[in-house]
């Protein structure tokens, strides 16, 4: 095997805890706000069966202990519950992130043997008909309801994953009310991250900010009634506070993504940044990649700083913010990120934040196979 070269700033890494495996580009939903990239991967270019399988085995030895399998949608692969297994052998835990269309009762009893652990099910409204709308599938929401009560008499532990938006943050009660309706463990609301189909969005999924305020007190209450029976999880949005959030614990700090045709990234959107050259699995193993690649190693650390961040006292708390949001918003992945006010560039944040809410916005782009926009 030959390895690309190595970066010569490379540090002592810790080892990644989390794996997010995207198995697919394939999603029977067209969501607006969906992060993936806007050049789907084809089908014919997926890992495939043994090397999903070496490579959970692989990610077990550097440490990985809890994999979410996720996509597009994860159920469109007929082999999952072989990469289930081959996790499960890996002393990794694993937890199906899905739409729920195509899941039943054979196919969840499968993975439960071969060792699936929780599920996380994602919902886009809780109106069925403004769901489906959202997701651009009809009876989409009606295929969620299913799978929840499918999930629920299996036994496995159930998640519910909002991406909140323009069109959705107005109904959290109702969201949460749902959850509990379907008997979850955990509710996620998160607001949505500005990569991809969502960045292409922008525009129509941008809430005011009136409708934020509101939500987040709706979760400040929900949270004091569920206190011991649901998780209450909100993801605060990234424009709206002046502050830069933390990425993901760092870059190459905790984590790691493998896209489905092998391309090992340190975060799910820094495919975006157009010099990074990431490495792949069908090129170099996991552990080179992890420790010594350019790509993992580039924003690692504090020595890459420079302007605000350089001299910040949060720098070892939000790691200077995100890097694929300083280049989506600059054309500079190294720069400040803007959603921080210290940031010279905040002005493009509060210039797309500071609208009125009467404005008008342009409908949704929908994610789908094939449909390339030409421009961002």
């Amino acid at each position: 095997m030959t390895m690309p070269q190595a970066s010569p700033d490379t540090v002592n890494a810790p080892r990644p805890w989390a794996l997010l495996a995207e198995l697919t580009h394939a999603c029977p939903l067209h969501c607006p706000y969906c992060s993936n990239p806007l050049q789907l991967e084809r089908r014919s270019a997926e890992l495939s069966t043994e090397e999903w399988t070496d490579l959970m085995r692989q990610a077990g030895v550097l440490g990985v202990v809890q994999t979410h399998l996720s996509g597009g949608e994860p159920l469109l692969r007929a082999d999952l519950e072989q990469i289930v297994a081959a996790a499960e052998s890996a002393g990794i835990y694993t937890q199906l992130v899905t739409s729920g269309t195509g899941l039943d009762e054979a196919r969840l009893s499968a993975l439960s043997t071969a060792g699936l652990r929780s599920v996380q099910l994602s919902v886009q409204h809780a109106d069925p008909l403004t769901s489906d709308r959202i997701a651009g599938r009809p009876s989409a929401f009606a295929a969620k309801e299913r799978a929840a009560a499918l999930v629920r008499r299996a036994g496995l532990p159930l998640g519910l994953n909002v991406v909140l938006h323009r069109d959705n943050l107005d109904a959290v009660d109702a969201l949460v009310e749902l959850g509990v309706a379907w008997g979850v463990d955990r509710i996620e609301l998160a607001n949505t991250q500005f990569y991809g189909w969502g960045l292409l969005n922008r525009a129509a999924l941008l809430p005011a900010r009136d409708q934020l305020v509101r939500a987040r007190e709706s979760v400040e209450r929900w949270r004091e009634r569920l206190v011991g029976s649901i998780d209450l999880l909100w993801v605060v949005p990234d424009y709206f506070d002046g502050a830069a959030k933390p990425c993901m614990g760092g870059w190459g700090a905790v984590s790691l993504t493998v896209t489905p045709d092998g391309t090992v990234l340190p975060c799910p959107a820094a495919a975006s940044v157009p010099d990074l050259d990431p490495p792949s699995v069908r090129d170099c193993s996991l552990s080179w990649i992890w420790d010594h690649s350019a790509a993992f190693n580039r924003f690692r650390g504090t020595d890459w700083m420079t302007g605000p961040c350089g001299g910040c006292p949060r720098r070892e708390e939000d790691f200077g913010g995100c890097r694929c949001q300083a280049y989506a918003l600059t054309g500079d992945a190294d720069r400040t990120d803007p959603a921080c006010r210290l940031s010279p560039d905040h002005h493009l944040v509060r210039g797309l934040v500071d609208y009125s809410p009467s404005r008008e916005r342009p409908p949704y782009v929908y994610r789908r196979p094939g449909a390339v926009p030409a421009a961002h």
